[in-house]
């Protein structure tokens, strides 16, 4: 670990728990091996793919490696499906783990580890890869939902950098009443308003609860006749976010049809700025996501045949 070198800056995504999780790990990280506070930048993917990787020596998380990112003295720390073989960069990477996890897991090689930690990164864990067999499913789920709701830096800002303060958050109860109150509803509500924006793809509208709980939720009962199913968001600085999951794989490739990225299932995307409502956004969709048809040409020899033919 000693041969990771010394970051300008450390960058992680904005839009989630696991980017918050594994961009304040490296932080300590970085304090641990270098004394240094090094600062965090947080982005949505859309932002991302416009920032210059300009720095000398940086570290990445929860971001998927890409040829722009292999450079040298530069880390990427990240869980997304990726071909791509670093040939500068140094990569640790693995599919079935949490950024968060795999951050973690070096932050505990340099005795930075503890059970708190350990329990708020397993939550963690199964919020990011969603995986519902795990007894603690629910609750995972109201975590991430923290960020959700109050966004990523106010977040961080509450808890003052001090992801130990994140368990047992007052805000949890917040987010359990919303879960046993709004969820209930908005599944009932949403189930009656999908529409759609291309051949297996639905768009499913919300009003309350868990948007990822309820496209979850109707994609497990197969309520729809789509395979893929996304939600639409306005963040407060107006951009709107398309939110896409599936069950067999098929989001991610819907995701970077619209510059976006994420996991098989479990992927998103910032649309232009210049969709500013949800009803412009859901046409936007449906033009980029439905192909133009191909225009039959008529050839000289369809002319002719025809011609005869009369």
């Amino acid at each position: 670990m000693s041969s990771l070198p010394k970051p300008e800056v450390i960058l992680t995504h904005e839009s989630d728990l696991d980017g918050l999780v594994a961009g304040v790990l490296l932080q300590r990280l970085a304090k641990k091996l270098f004394g240094a506070d090094v600062r965090l930048e947080a982005y949505h993917y859309h932002s991302w793919r416009q920032r210059e990787p300009r720095e000398a020596a940086a570290w990445v998380t929860d971001m998927s490696f890409e040829a722009r990112l292999d450079k040298p003295n530069w880390l990427i720390v990240d869980h997304h499906a990726t071909e791509l073989v670093p040939r500068y960069a140094r990569l640790v990477h693995d599919v079935q783990k949490s950024a968060g996890l795999l951050a973690y897991e070096l932050c505990r090689n340099e005795g930075l580890g503890s059970p708190e930690l350990d329990r708020l990164v397993h939550l963690n864990n199964v919020s990011d890869l969603f995986l519902d067999a795990d007894p603690q499913f629910v609750l995972a789920n109201d975590y991430a939902n923290l960020v959700k709701v109050y966004s990523f830096w106010n977040l961080h800002a509450l808890i003052g950098g001090e992801l130990e303060r994140l368990l047992d958050h007052p805000l949890l109860k917040v987010m359990e009443v919303k879960r046993q109150l709004e969820d209930p509803l908005g599944l009932e509500w949403s189930r009656r308003n999908v529409v759609e924006v291309a051949p297996d793809i639905g768009f499913v509208d919300t009003v309350v609860g868990n948007n990822n709980i309820i496209v979850h939720q109707l994609l497990e009962q197969k309520a729809t006749p789509y395979h893929v199913l996304l939600t639409l968001f306005r963040r407060p600085n107006g951009l709107i976010i398309a939110s896409l999951r599936s069950r067999n794989g098929e989001a991610i490739k819907v995701a970077e049809k619209l510059q976006g990225g994420g996991h098989a299932n479990a992927s998103g995307a910032t649309l232009p700025k210049s969709i500013r409502t949800i009803d412009d956004a859901v046409e936007y969709l449906r033009t980029v996501l439905n192909p133009p048809k191909p225009v039959a040409i008529n050839t000289l020899e369809n002319l002719f045949s025809a011609a005869e033919k009369k």
